[in-house]
């Protein structure tokens, strides 16, 4: 079985700042990491015993978390870096991802859930439509039987149990899997193998549809919202708490009889 898996490097949430004149993030000096449901998604893909492709598009630090999937047990790591990729929103991002995975030979496709620098939960379900693949998402458990994919898929209040013909997508939760560490022999290993970066041209990608210009959707400001006021405890019987209420709602105007 040949199994794709896409990952994304993404900033530290714990360590995003924001510069407050600009609106946008400050990524000088921000650790990276592997998105961490993509990591699950890889600890997925390893444990179906399949021959495993990891696929990331990003700049060249990228290649940081493709080096952690191979030493995790990946088998080929492949980096789509090109500076007509950049700015590309999700269905931008999702063309790009398409377009090389078209040249692949594969069985199925592992998705995080969604990215904690986004959490959109869209290049999934947007790569799916793109391959006109049948898709699964918020998946928590899978199961293989020869050519058809059994998923539980996480609800509000449980599960719905969702099969799918090979191949297919799915998108996975950090409820699937807990990702294992990389040994030292893996992190050796990784080292020695090479990653294919690869540009637009290289995957024959519509340059329509990739990049800044292509993409439909544009982030216009990111900022921290202000913090709210303290909220005031009304204590005493109901009655005592209700006449309280009402005083501080004409104080404020919210109403003006009762």
């Amino acid at each position: 079985m040949n199994i794709v898996v896409c990952v994304k490097q993404v900033p530290n949430t714990n360590e995003v700042k924001t510069d407050p004149k600009t609106g946008t993030l400050i990524r000088e000096g921000v650790p990276v990491i592997i998105n961490p449901e993509d990591k699950v998604a890889v600890e997925a893909a390893l444990q179906l015993n399949g021959n495993v492709i990891v696929l990331s598009m990003g700049p060249p630090q990228a290649e940081e978390a493709l080096r952690e999937a191979l030493a995790m047990g990946a088998h080929e790591a492949m980096l789509l870096c090109d500076v007509k990729f950049a700015g590309s929103d999700t269905w931008a991002t999702a063309n790009a991802l398409a377009a090389a995975i078209k040249r692949l030979s594969y069985d199925l496709i592992i998705c995080g859930r969604q990215a904690i620098d986004g959490d959109t939960a869209q290049v999934g379900p947007q790569l799916a439509e793109s391959l006109a693949l049948p898709q699964i998402s918020y998946v928590q458990k899978i199961e293989i039987n020869e050519n058809k994919i059994i998923a539980h898929r996480e609800l509000e209040d449980g599960y719905e149990i969702v099969e799918a013909k090979l191949p297919a997508l799915i998108t996975v939760t950090k409820e699937l899997h807990k990702p294992r560490y990389a040994s030292l022999h893996g992190i050796n290993s990784a080292y020695e193998k090479e990653i294919k970066v690869l540009t637009a041209k290289d995957i024959g990608a519509d340059e329509k549809t990739v990049g800044l210009k292509s993409s439909p959707t544009k982030v216009k400001k990111i900022f921290t919202p202000q913090g709210k006021s303290a909220g005031v405890k009304l204590e005493g019987d109901i009655k005592t708490v209700c006449q309280k209420l009402i005083c501080i709602l004409k104080e404020k105007e919210i109403i003006r009889e009762f």
